[in-house]
């Protein structure tokens, strides 16, 4: 294939744009709450009172801006679509063969940021205390209408298209074989990827395997269906609305900051694995509101919001089509969506599924370090499978 072009790319908001983001936060007009109903009905607005205030008064985008521009990044053109994109160089051993490469996945209300503290770890393990052979290069894109990444300007951009476009980005890239972790939507894609182009995506790790329920449930997983369902009916309104009438109620995310707020943060908070239950002794607040950035400076909400209903639409992916490569599952106690082990075995090629202690949905920021040494170890029992078999494109001409 082709090289693709890479285009530099710098994070620059213009200082109007930040000027803007404070006389609207200045201007909040604040509803009444129920006295007492914390997070009952939504989210609670004495919280996202406190985080705005933070983002008004304290927060620092240009420290933010510098995080991510330490890193090289880029824009590619693929089917139409600029991708945004981190592409950190992995540094293994001097006398090794170059790394292999891992791409990572998002999904939503999160975005790249999420990644920020596995960098480091997957591409420069010896650096961090870790055996310099596991070192992997990470591509690290922004899906298409998330974040930097352009919006696609037509109907039709659910899992399968990301996926075949994401394939295209990798193998553009020079890399005929490569491994991609994600969850939430990057689960979603991840598994699409792995599924549609095992011959190039040789190893998928997630934190949320999808499989439908089993025909014959054992007493366990009946149980666990039964909460799934409750949870549904509780939680899922949010998801109903995104599949359906998502131009509706995005409106009011792309033009006030608190509501862009208000609608991310319960979500962290009702799929996190909570300290107390307090979402600001579990988060950093400058994370919370850096990942709630890359939402308002490009104006990514109503996009990034379109895929649940191109997902809808999406028959080929919501027809689950059997994961044939090794997979592996960091299962997070506080993750809701993920399936069980006995429902995703018969979908995915299992090699490994992890137990972890602590956590929930947004594994990267909640818990870096444990899900950083799950993905080394699944990495580093298939790193054979990460070589091509007719020779290696090189990562940066696309020359053999």
């Amino acid at each position: 294939m082709a090289a693709l072009e890479l285009r530099p790319f710098t994070v620059d908001v213009d200082e109007a744009v930040l000027a803007d983001l404070r006389e609207r936060l200045d201007r909040t007009r604040w509803p009444a709450q129920v006295p007492g109903v914390g997070w009952e009905h939504g989210a609670d607005l004495g919280v996202v009172r406190e985080v705005c205030e933070h983002w008004r008064h304290h927060y620092d985008w240009r420290a933010a801006e510098a995080v991510l521009n330490a890193v090289p990044q880029h824009l590619v053109a693929v089917d139409g679509v600029d991708l945004h994109l981190l592409r950190v160089p992995g540094v293994g051993p001097a006398d090794g063969p170059p790394p292999p490469a891992l791409l990572l996945l998002h999904g939503w209300p999160g975005s790249v940021w999420e990644f920020v503290r596995l960098l480091g770890p997957l591409s420069d393990p010896a650096a961090h205390g870790g055996d310099a052979g596991d070192a992997v290069e990470l591509v690290v894109p922004s899906l298409p209408g998330f974040g930097f990444s352009s919006a696609p300007a037509e109907r039709g951009w659910g899992p399968t298209r990301i996926a075949h476009a994401l394939d295209a980005l990798m193998r553009g890239l020079g890399h005929e074989a490569y491994a991609v972790h994600g969850g939430d939507w990057g689960g979603i894609v991840g598994s699409q990827l792995a599924a549609l182009h095992p011959d190039s995506c040789r190893l998928l790790h997630t934190t949320m395997p999808v499989a439908p329920a089993p025909a014959d449930p054992s007493p366990e997983e009946a149980e666990r269906q039964r909460r799934m369902r409750e949870h549904r009916a509780r939680e899922s309104a949010y998801h109903h609305v995104q599949r359906t009438k998502p131009d509706s109620l995005t409106l009011a995310q792309h033009d006030s900051p608190a509501g862009l707020a208000a609608w991310v943060l319960e979500k962290f908070h009702g799929w996190s694995d909570l300290d107390g239950g307090d979402l600001l002794a579990t988060y950093d607040v400058d994370d919370l509101v850096t990942n709630l950035m890359l939402y308002w400076v490009p104006g990514s909400a109503p996009s990034a919001a379109r895929l649940y209903l191109e997902h809808a639409r999406d028959e080929q992916a919501r027809a689950l089509p059997p994961v044939t490569v090794p997979t592996a599952v960091a299962h997070f106690p506080a993750e809701p969506f993920a399936a069980s082990r006995e429902a995703a075995e018969p979908r995915y090629d299992l090699r490994r599924w992890t137990e972890m202690e602590v956590g929930g949905h947004f594994a990267a920021l909640e818990q870096p370090a444990a899900l950083v040494d799950d993905v080394q170890a699944f990495l580093r029992g298939h790193r054979g499978r990460l070589r091509p078999a007719d020779g290696r494109l090189d990562r940066h001409t696309g020359a053999r």
